[in-house]
Order: structure tokens, then sequence, then C-alpha cells
């Protein structure tokens, strides 16, 4: 076949860059599948066990407090600035110097949040005040902060993961890192069964703790060349740390709008329009980030430290590399999105209507994921493009992109308030996305003199057209088996499985008839994985 033979034909460097791209997001790819997975199970416990009330929200609250601060701090080190950074590191024979930067970077972070756990162990009920705002109950404020008290101390330990995972990204070991919140979700799961009866929500956040102490001390293996020793002296000059610094200034300040205005304002517009709402929207989210983490998230870092090994030595590889990304991703998402989006209602009821989540949670549930929907596959696009300016030590640009959409996410949400209730917070999260996506391709495009003869919008195209197909006949092939098949649990994971699966071989045939290089690609790299294996 022609766009496959044209794949095999390129020359060794850039096929290896793409084989290297691939495997690596096969990797993370799975690990995506076994903590989304995961995650759905710990989401459908909470709502077997607890419904969509108080006691996960407040638990919800108490989860955002430590998971903000852990992404305006170190999160977003991990991607912008501190890849990027090892990964010129781990280009050099002598890796003595990046050994001291991990050092460097380690003795920052425990001296940090440390005291910023201390903080947040001392005022814990003016922060979810703060957080919450003072419409919410007084019983859920405070629950929240009993529970903040238990996860906040996991801050420290998410963030020493962030740097180690850094370090072996960078140095293109993934495996790992790519468990490490599969991990997480396990130790919720199990310490929540095993403690509820006894210690109710507690044992969801206790399980918090928890699991980011074990997602940790399980990436100590693959650091076994270096030897660990956190240090505080002269750390402030060290070169590596400069530069982290001047990188991720300006995504700490786009972060800081997200954390500090954003969220706040999200769940309390949320929490303030009806009990359950912020728990509508974190499950909504669980299911929406299934397949965001699984197609975006696993190519955007599979790809991030070739992509910044290869903008100082080769342009062209530059962009081949990123067009391959971007085609990958289309063909990946978009069949999700439209297949999650025509399935939505029997999703959520086979996942989460169980004991106290009822068919109007479902209902409900449905509009807010599908509202969502409409913006993930620009959000997956958008992750490569930041990325890719990311690779080439630019953080500014994303940063300035992110406040103009965030003023355009509040002024959608406030406007269609009056209106859609909640749900504008749903569809202002879309039109953030796409405006984000569309500033981005503008900008990435203009300063890298395009992406000529990558054929993005033949893929866009066809795989939009093979999508919609398949949405017909997922939708068509549901229908008839709800006729036919007995409406109970088993009942309706056949009429789930069974339309996902026409869904599939659907596009799958479309694909190829239509000659998507990308898809045509991809079955040839399974093919040879599955022949060494």
């Amino acid at each position: 076949m022609t766009t496959t033979t044209e794949t095999l034909a390129l020359p060794d460097e850039q096929m290896q860059a793409k084989m290297g791209v691939a495997r690596a997001s096969g990797i993370i790819a799975l690990g995506n599948i076994t903590s989304r997975v995961l995650g759905l199970v710990r989401e459908i416990i909470l709502s077997h066990l607890f419904g969509a009330g108080a006691a996960v929200d407040a638990f919800k609250i108490a989860i955002i407090v430590p998971r903000s601060i852990y992404d305006l701090m170190i999160g977003g080190h991990v991607n912008s600035a501190l890849v990027p950074v090892m990964s010129d590191y781990a280009n050099h024979e002598d890796r003595r110097d990046l050994w001291d930067l991990l050092n460097a970077l380690l003795g920052i972070v425990t001296v940090t949040l440390l005291a910023l756990v201390i903080v947040l162990e001392l005022l814990a009920p003016q922060i979810v005040l703060l957080v919450a705002g003072s419409d919410a109950p007084d019983k859920t404020l405070d629950q929240a902060t009993d529970l903040l008290r238990i996860t906040a101390p996991a801050l420290l330990f998410l963030s020493l993961f962030a740097v180690v995972s850094g370090m072996l990204y960078a140095l293109k070991r993934f495996t790992w890192p790519a468990f490490g919140a599969s991990v997480f979700n396990l130790m919720i799961v199990i310490v929540t069964i095993g403690l509820e009866e006894q210690i109710g929500i507690t044992a969801a956040a206790l399980g918090w703790l928890i699991g980011a102490v074990v997602q940790l001390f399980i990436q100590l293996p693959d650091l076994r060349d270096v030897r660990i020793r956190p240090k505080l002296r002269g750390v402030w000059t060290h070169p590596g740390v400069r530069t982290v610094g001047l990188l991720y200034a300006p995504v700490m300040f786009s972060l800081a709008l997200d954390v500090l205005i954003n969220r706040p304002f999200s769940y309390h517009l949320a929490a303030g329009t009806g009990i359950g709402n912020v728990s509508y929207m974190e499950w909504a989210t669980t299911l929406m980030q299934f397949p965001h983490g699984l197609v975006a998230t696993a190519i955007s870092i599979a790809v991030l430290p070739t992509l910044s090994q290869q903008i100082t030595r080769d342009m062209e590889a530059y962009k081949n590399t990123l067009s391959f990304g971007l085609r990958l991703a289309t063909v990946l998402i978009v069949p999700a999105t439209i297949g999650l989006m025509v399935l939505a209602t029997p999703v959520i009821a086979l996942i989460f209507e169980h004991g106290e989540f009822m068919a109007d949670d479902t209902a409900v549930m449905s509009q807010v994921l599908r509202l969502y929907l409409v913006g993930l596959p620009f959000a997956t696009i958008d992750l490569l493009l930041v990325f890719a300016f990311y690779a080439k030590q630019d953080t500014v640009t994303p940063a300035l992109i992110g406040l103009v959409t965030l003023i355009a996410y509040m002024l959608t949400a406030v406007l269609l308030l009056p209106s859609m209730g909640f749900l504008s917070l749903m569809v202002a999260d879309s039109v953030k996305h796409i405006l984000h996506s569309s500033i981005s391709g503008w900008l990435l495009w203009r300063r890298i003199g395009g992406l000529h003869r990558q054929n993005l919008l033949s893929t866009v195209a066809k795989t939009i057209l093979a999508s919609l197909i398949m949405g017909v006949c997922a939708g068509a092939t549901f229908m008839a088996l709800d006729a036919l098949v007995t409406a109970n649990l088993v009942g309706e994971v056949i009429h789930v499985t069974g339309a996902g699966l026409v869904g599939m071989a659907v596009f799958a045939l479309l694909g190829h008839w239509l000659r998507l290089p990308e898809l045509d690609w991809m079955i040839h790299f399974v093919r040879q994985r599955l022949n060494r294996a």
C-alpha cells in the first residue's frame, strides 16, 4: 500500500524516531488504560457507596486543594521544563551533571513542599471555605476540612514523584512512570473497599495518601544507576535549576490563574447550583480523560523528548515527528469522541448506575459528558501543540494563550449561566479548548514555516467521515441489541460492548478503504511487535 511504503521508506533516523515514539506511546498508553480503568473503578466505588452527595463532594474538595497546588508548583514542571532541560543533560556522555541536577531539584522540592503541607494542616478550615465557598453546607465544609488534613501530606510525595518521573522520561525510561498513576488509583480502591465500613469516606482520603507514597517508591528501581542524595547547598546557582525556573515561570503564571481563579470559580458555581453537581463534573471528566489520557497524554509525553532533541539538530525531522503525532492523535481521538458521545447514556448507566446512583443522575451526567466531549478532539491536538512549544523551550507563548482562553472560558460560563445553569461550565470548557488549539496551531505554523506536504487536512477529513459513519452504525447496533437482549447487568454489557466492537470494526474497514496512513502504519507496527513477541 502506498502510504505504508512511504512510511517505511523514510530515512533510518526518522524511522527510528517514529518507532521510538510508537513504542513509548504504547507503553504510556497501556499505563494510561490501566490507570483510567482503575480510576473508573475508584469512581464507581465512590458513587456506589456514597452516591452523588455531600460525602463525595467533601472528598472532591479535599483532593482539589493538594492536587491544585501540585499542578501549580510541580506538575506543570514535568513537561514544560523538566523533560526538555533534562533531555539536554541526558545527551551528555558524562551523566554526573544530570544526577547533580536531579538531587538539586529533589532538595528544593522536599523543603518547599514540607512547608506547604504544614500550612495546609494549620489553615485547613480557611482553605476549604475559600475553595468551596460560603454557600456550601456546613457539614460538607467540616468533613472536607477533616479529609484535607489527611490528603495534604500526599502533596510532598506527588511532587517527588513528578521530579523522578521527569528524569526517567528524559532518559526514555517510560515503563515505571507510565504505571505510577495506576498504582496510585489501585491503592485508593483497595483502601476504600477495605476501610469504608469502619471510617466511611475517610477511607478514600487515606487511600489517596497511601497511593501517593507507593507510586513514588515503585520508580526507584529505574534510578539504580544514580546515587540519590537530595541537596540544598548551591542549588540556586545550578545552571539547570535556573533554566528550569526560567522556563517554568510563565507556566506557573498560567497555572496560577487556573488554580486560584478558574477552579474555585468552577467549583463554586457548580456547588452553588445544586448538590451533586461537583460530582457529576468530576465523574464526567474521568470518563472524558480516559480517551484523552490514552491518546493525547501518551503521544505527547512519548514525542516530547524526541522533539526536544530534534529542534536543535534538524527542523525537518522536528516537523515530521510533530506531524506524525498530530495525524496519529487525530485518527485515534476523533472516533473515540464520537463513539463515546453516541453511547454516553448506556456507558454511564453501565458504569455508575448502581447503589445510590440513580437513573436521574445518569440523565444529568450524560448531558455533562456530551458537552465536555465537544472540546475533546481540540484538547488532544492542543496538548501536542503546547508540547511542541515546550520542545522549543518556549513556555511564554502557551501561557499567554492560556490567559486569553481563561477569560473566554469565564465569560462564556457567566453569559450562559442564566439559561443553562451549571451546564454552562461544560460549554465554556469546550469553547476554551477550541480557541486554545486554534491560536496555538496558527502561531506554531507561522514560527516553523508551516507543515506542508504532511497530509494533515486529508487525514482529518477522512477520519471525520469514517467516524461519523462509525457513530451511526454503533448507535444502530445498540438500539438493535437493546430490543433483543434483556435489560440487566449482563444485557447492558452486551449492549455497550457489541455496539463498541461494531463501531471499531466499521472504522477500521473505512479507514483502510479511505487509505488512512496512520491506521495502516499502526496495524503494521502492531504486527511487527506481535511477530517479535
